[in-house]
């Protein structure tokens, strides 16, 4: 059974550009998926989301505790005891750009999006097992889908831009959401089929 959140009074700031600092907190694949769990379903706490997630309520605490100290999540005023804190996220979405990113954040950025791609492939994961329990308005119009293209590098930044243009008109704020809507993810992902784009062995 999935442990209940409860919403924040206050809604997160909207988004952060990543620091050196932040993605090397960040590059964790389960670090990422408790602070997505905040962001997706509102403050919790760490037994609530070591019950979420299938870990011990330490560790859900030790990675809670590493979030705060990179500035990704803050304790939610008036809530819990000495004993069962409270944690919410900061930011409603990290963005890293590769690309633009200094020299000096390149290994922690690279380090970063790998963490990003097992989290993503772990909550689908997750998602897979509900399935079959899904009412038949949303199992219609849920999709999981590939494609295999033939593109060049410029190719995927130029349809990346297209799709993240799209996804912006349908972003609402959990205050301003249409009645009716549920939080649905939208996973993008454009990457060179494995073994495909690596440098010849023992190349450069």
């Amino acid at each position: 059974m999935a442990a209940s959140f409860t919403p924040s009074a206050e809604p997160p700031e909207r988004d952060i550009e990543l620091d050196t600092a932040a993605l090397r907190v960040l590059a964790h694949p389960l670090r990422l998926n408790v602070l997505t769990l905040l962001r997706e379903r509102g403050p919790s706490t760490a037994t609530r989301i070591g019950d979420e997630l299938g870990i011990n309520p330490g560790a859900a605490s030790y990675h809670l505790r590493r979030l705060a100290s990179g500035g990704l999540i803050v304790e939610e005023p008036g809530r819990g005891t000495g004993r069962e804190r409270w944690w919410k996220s900061v930011h409603r979405q990290s963005i890293h750009e590769p690309a633009a990113a200094p020299a000096e954040q390149r290994e922690a950025g690279r380090a970063y999006t790998q963490a990003v791609a097992v989290a993503a492939a772990d909550r689908l994961r997750r998602a897979a097992q509900e399935v079959a329990l899904l009412p038949e308005e949303w199992l219609d119009v849920t999709a999981y889908s590939d494609f295999l293209l033939y593109l060049t590098p410029g190719d995927v930044d130029r349809m990346r831009a297209e799709i993240f243009e799209v996804i912006s008109r349908y972003r609402h704020g959990e205050g301003d959401a249409p009645e009716g809507a549920s939080p649905v993810v939208l996973q993008v992902q454009a990457f060179p089929a494995a073994g495909t784009a690596l440098p010849p062995a023992g190349g450069a």
